[in-house]
Formats: structure tokens, C-alpha cells, sequence
């Protein structure tokens, strides 16, 4: 029985009753909306998708205006009354609403009648995050050091060739004890391995070329004069902080405000991906759980691909692949499927898709390689579906509790609780500043690190103090003199001098550090706790 939008079919109750019985679940579930079949809506033939299958993945896509935001909240809302922290990203703001009471009203009021859905308007415990402080939120920041060589080409835009030569600058700091923990100390080790005084520690590096060296400040120096310093830093964010629940029960969610940074894609993207690969890092396997720990959301996901290395490719799709026995879902929200790698895509299981339009021969070829990702429909021509379905729309396929997908279903959206829309500075600013969150995170911290070590070990000799008949005791000697001879005592030119170096060694005895020769990185080349 083929149903093409808006014509009526025999036996319409009786189709989606049908498609309906694919979607039943056992245990607790998401519920998305009502069967749609010759544009009329089903209420009691119910879509939804399994609490359990949530840590299968998901993609939310359609074209601007057609819904994804209001989805990715109706999700996230239904996830934190389950008790699943979720991380998401705001770009535009839209998402604030959550922490509010929805309104009631004519549309509200249909959609609910519509879908069978019992409304009622509800707030949800919101953390407010922003990158590096700006906005309004608890600062998130990373240290060089975390971030990773990586992940750090991707915001640099480095090619291939580059970014391994990064890779080789990371090694070199981690091997020396130069603790890189923000721009100014990557660039300090820059600086040093391409001066005379330390060509021959860039030597000793064999695959750093000066020329490629230069290129990295270069765009390093690009990157803070943009005013990207202040993303890293410290204290840097510690990823248990994501996981959290409200004194009733409900999951936290820890909405990342982006406005401040909308010039800068390739920079909140490459940072939220790094969120994703430090839970990755940290969790420990749990394998299939009844809910997920955390949902995480990654907003305009095209952005995380585009121009990126083969590489980070590779680490996007292992740390997808595998977080998910850690109890993670991921969620990918963008227009088009094609903006994600089929490596990428072939991994989510749960699909919410949007109107497409086709109004470029490149939007008509992109319409045929989504319709080929659906399973095949009896009761839809996907084809003409996509590019007729109204906002609030989406056809929906998911897993199901057995792990197998459900059929395609036409699926009028519920509408969200909460508030569709943004609120008010003084709200958020409220929210901010009693966050127990603010006082760990609100004030930035910039300890001695590599930018310090290099400038003395720059610094001019000091004058020897000129020869007295009697010289002063040994208890008598100044502070000055003591640090000034045993850079003289440690062999191994650069790095031995820092090694040998008494604010090295007041480093290393810093309970707060975890840098040093012991160092490794994971999948991206973040830094793995210890």
C-alpha cells in the first residue's frame, strides 16, 4: 500500500496500528509522536524509541525551519524526567527554554490532541555552560596539554603534513616537563625549537621541519589574536561534571551556549567533540544498560567534518563506535544526512529526519542517497514524503528493544514542554551564579607552565656578584644564587636544564599536576587522567 502525503488510504487506522506494533516497548521509552498516514494524524498508534537503544545513536536532520531544534528539546526534556543527564549545544539560544514552564495555547493545544499526548507545561533543570567564559555560563576550558595535537589541527586547520609535526611538538613538551596549558605556551615551545638557542632540540625531532614549525605559530598567533586564548586554560573541566542529577531525580542538562562563537565553527565544534572524547576517555565500560548515562547532543555536526584530516575522521568514527559499551549515546543534529561520513552514519541507529528541500540539483542527489539509508517502505514513497512534510514532521525509524529497526513511520512530533524559546539575561545570570559549578570553574588560574620556563631560560645571565676576601656563609647565600647555579648542574642542554630546575621540581610535587615524562594520550591525543 503506497500513501503519498495528504491522499487518504483504505484502512488507515488499521496501517498504523500496524506500524505502531513496531514501535512497543516493554521498558521505559521516548515517546516522539503519532502515525501520520495520508496527512492524518494517528494519536493512539504511538512512536517512540526504547530508553535502552538511546546509547545506539541518533541523527536529527532537516533543512533550517523544519523542526530539529524543538526535536533535540523534546528529546533532551524526556531524557532528564528519566533521569539522563544530557549535554547539548545552543547556538542560537533557543535551547535556554528548557530551564521553563511551557505556555499553553491554540497550536500547543492541537499538537497535543494530535499526538495523544497528555501536555503539561514543564521546567527542567538546566546548567548554562560557555566556552571560555564567554556568555553567560560556567566557563568550560581545556589545557594544550588535554585538548590534544588533534584535535587542536582541526581548530588550526592544519593538513595532514602539520598536524603529525604537532604531534612531534607535543612530544617534545611532555618529554622535557614543559607543561603546555595555554596558547602562549605552545607557542613559547614553538618559538624555542625554531630560535638558535634551541635548533638543536628541533633537531632532535627529526619530522618537524622550521618552515612547518612556523606555519603552526603562525596560526597560532591567528588563533589568539581572534580571540581564541581564552577557550584554554585552567582549570580545565573535568568530565564527571556532565553527569549529574538534580536533588529529584532528574538528569541535569548542560546546555553549552555557542552565540559568542558562532564566527568560529571549526572552534566550538572541534571543542565539543573534545567533551565527547574526554567521557570517552574517563568512563569505564558498562556495556547495555536499561538507560544511558548521558545523551550527548553535537549540533550543526557538519562542521565537524568539514576539512577535517583523515585522522580525526578516524578518531570521530572509533570513539563513536565505542563509547557507546561506556554508556554514552551521541546524537548528530545537521540538514543532511550527507553531511556525515557514511563511517560515521552507518553508526546511528535511531533517525528522526526532517523536511529536505530540493530546490539544486546537489539538494536532489543529496534527497536520493537519504532515501537509500531508510528501510524500504510499503506504506511511504520517501521520495516524495521528505521534501512534503510539514514542521513538526519527520520520518522517524529507530531500533528496536531487540535491536532490530523499526519500519519507517510518517510521525506528527510532540511538542515540548518547556519553553520554545529563549529567556531573559537576569534568568541565565541567576542560574549562573548559584551553580555549585561556578565557584570550582567562574575564576581562571595561570600557573607557571612552559611560556615561564622558556622566557628565564631566555633571560640574560645574571652579573656575578664581584669577589669578597671573606665570603658570606652558606646560609647567608640569597635565593637568587642558589637557583641561579643549578640550571649549571643538570646536562642535556634544554631539557635538562628544566628538569634540573627547582620550579620543575615544584611542579612536579603540585598534587593538582599530572604532567611530566608519564604522559599518554588517547584516541584524538588528549591526555588521559590519572
Amino acid at each position: 500500500m503506497t500513501d503519498a502525503p495528504g491522499v487518504p488510504a483504505p484502512d488507515q487506522s488499521e496501517a498504523a496500528d500496524r506500524i505502531a506494533a513496531a514501535y512497543a516497548t516493554d521498558g521505559p521509552a521516548i515517546e516522539l509522536g503519532s502515525v501520520v498516514l495520508g496527512g492524518t494524524p494517528h494519536p493512539t498508534a504511538q512512536v517512540r524509541v526504547p530508553l535502552a537503544m538511546l546509547n545506539r545513536h541518533g541523527l536529527i536532520a532537516g533543512a533550517t525551519g523544519t523542526g530539529k531544534t524543538k526535536t533535540l528539546q523534546l528529546i533532551a526534556e524526556q531524557l532528564s524526567a528519566a533521569g539522563v543527564p544530557v549535554v547539548l549545544a545552543d547556538l542560537k539560544g533557543d535551547l535556554a527554554g528548557l530551564v521553563r514552564p511551557g505556555e499553553a495555547g491554540d497550536r500547543v493545544t492541537r499538537r497535543a490532541t494530535d499526538t495523544g499526548d497528555p501536555w503539561a507545561p514543564t521546567g527542567f533543570p538546566v546548567e548554562f555552560l560557555a566556552l571560555g567564559g564567554l556568555g553567560t555560563g560556567v566557563p568550560v576550558r581545556a589545557t594544550i596539554t588535554d585538548f590534544g595535537p588533534v584535535l587542536l589541527s582541526k581548530v588550526l586547520d592544519l593538513n595532514d603534513t602539520q598536524e603529525s609535526s604537532l604531534g612531534l611538538v607535543f612530544h617534545y613538551a611532555d618529554e622535557a616537563g614543559l607543561p603546555l596549558l595555554d596558547l602562549k605556551d605552545l607557542r613559547a615551545v614553538l618559538t624555542w625549537l625554531t630560535s638558535d638557542e634551541g635548533k638543536a632540540d628541533l633537531r632532535g625531532l627529526g619530522g618537524l621541519s622550521p618552515a612547518t614549525a612556523g606555519v603552526i605559530l603562525r596560526e597560532l598567533i591567528a588563533l589568539e589574536d581572534l580571540g581564541g586564548d581564552v577557550f584554554f586554560g585552567e582549570p580545565a573541566w573535568e568530565p564527571a561534571d556532565l553527569l549529574r542529577q538534580a536533588s529529584d531525580g532528574r538528569g541535569v542538562i548542560s546546555a553549552v551556549e555557542l552565540g559568542a562563537v558562532q564566527d568560529r565553527p571549526a572552534l566550538f565544534s572541534t571543542f565539543l567533540m573534545w567533551l565527547l572524547a574526554e567521557l570517552f576517555e574517563e568512563l569505564p565500560e558498562v556495556g547495555d544498560l536499561d538507560r544511558p548515562k548521558l545523551v550527548f547532543f553535537l549540533d550543526e555536526a557538519h562542521l565537524l567534518f568539514t576539512g577535517a584530516s583523515k585522522d580525526f575522521l578516524e578518531a570521530v568514527t572509533q570513539t563513536v563506535r565505542l563509547i557507546r559499551s561506556k554508556g554514552v549515546g551521541v546524537f548528530f543534529v545537521t540538514q543532511n544526512p550527507t553531511d556525515v561520513p557514511s563511517s560515521v552514519l552507518g553508526q546511528l541507529g535511531n533517525r528522526v529526519q526532517h523536511a529536505l528541500r530540493t530546490f539544486t540539483p546537489e539538494d536532489a542527489d543529496a534527497l536520493r542517497k537519504t532515501v537509500r539509508t531508510f528501510p524500504k517502505s510499503t506504506d511511504y514513497d520517501l521520495g516524495e514524503l521528505l521534501p512534503a512534510l510539514g514542521t513538526g514532521e519527520a520520518a522517524v525509524t529507530v531500533l528496536s528493544e531487540r535491536g532490530a529497526p523499526t519500519p519507517v513511520a510518517w510521525t506528527m512530533l510532540r511538542a515540548p514542554r518547556s519553553w520554545m524559546g529563549t529567556v531573559e539575561e537576569p534568568v541565565r545570570s541567576g542560574i549562573v551564579a548559584a551553580s555549585p559549578l561556578q565557584a570550582r570553574y567562574g575564576t581562571s588560574i595561570d600557573r607557571e607552565s612552559a611560556y615561564e620556563r622558556l622566557a628565564a631560560k631566555l633571560a640574560p645571565e645574571p652579573e656575578p656578584e664581584p669577589e669578597t676576601r671573606e665570603p658570606a656563609p652558606r646560609a647567608e647565600r640569597t635565593p637568587s644564587r642558589r637557583r641561579s647555579r643549578e640550571p649549571e648542574a643538570a646536562e642535556g642542554g634544554v631539557v635538562g636544564a628544566v628538569l634540573g630546575s627547582s620550579a620543575f621540581k615544584s611542579f612536579a610535587r603540585s598534587a593538582a599536576s599530572a604532567l611530566g615524562r608519564e604522559i599518554s594520550r588517547g584516541i584524538f591525543g588528549t591526555r588521559r587522567r590519572r
